[in-house]
């Protein structure tokens, strides 16, 4: 079992922050679609449909940050053989979902008016309520939370909660079955198996 990536596969840790975040992801879209479909607002079901929510997100956060530092300090497996366009789209591809994976954590937390009750367990306060907010968003740019929230809100939920980010999943999930089944190479072995 190797730890570190090689030219021919990604390690260990690689292996479960990629797959720990594609499971927090999906943890993340079934709480809010659970909220929006299946509760009614202002019931104690919403409330913790959406706190459930908020932590995922927060731990998506955490995660991304880990990946970030692995990605950094690690080399990445060599690209199987293709075009220069495959490659370029490859590297486009991991650039756009890691740009994702960071943008909507980030939007999430300082769109929420309200404070994260982390899996229950502690607080974490609303962006609202932080230094951070004051001396940039109240002070720096004059704007209250709603004023805000309004476009930041747009951005997480109805452009990249909606559309975008399940179309680059999409996109990823497609391009693993392409190399797994019409290229027949080890693009998808090297994040599923030691060999």
């Amino acid at each position: 079992m190797e730890f570190k990536n090689t030219a021919d596969n990604y390690g260990t840790i690689a292996k479960w922050l990629h797959w720990g975040t594609a499971v927090l992801f999906l943890a993340s879209y079934m709480s809010v679609y659970y909220r929006h479909w299946f509760t009614e607002e202002k019931t104690p079901e919403n409330w913790t449909a959406l706190q459930l929510h908020l932590s995922v997100g927060v731990t998506i956060a955490v995660v991304v940050a880990l990946r970030l530092v692995w990605r950094l300090t690690n080399r990445v497996p060599d690209l199987e053989p293709g075009s220069k366009l495959e490659h370029l789209a490859a590297h486009a591809g991991h650039y756009a979902l890691y740009a994702i994976m960071i943008i909507m954590p980030i939007t999430g937390y300082v769109g929420t008016g309200v404070n994260t009750e982390y899996f229950f367990l502690f607080d974490i306060p609303k962006f609202e309520e932080t230094p951070l907010f004051v001396s940039l968003v109240s002070e720096g740019l004059g704007l209250s939370f709603k004023e805000f929230e309004a476009p930041i809100d747009f951005i997480h939920k109805e452009i990249l909660g909606a559309w975008l980010v399940w179309m680059l999943i999409l996109a990823h999930v497609m391009a693993a079955l392409y190399h797994q089944f019409v290229k027949k190479d080890r693009t998808l072995a090297k994040m599923t198996t030691n060999k």
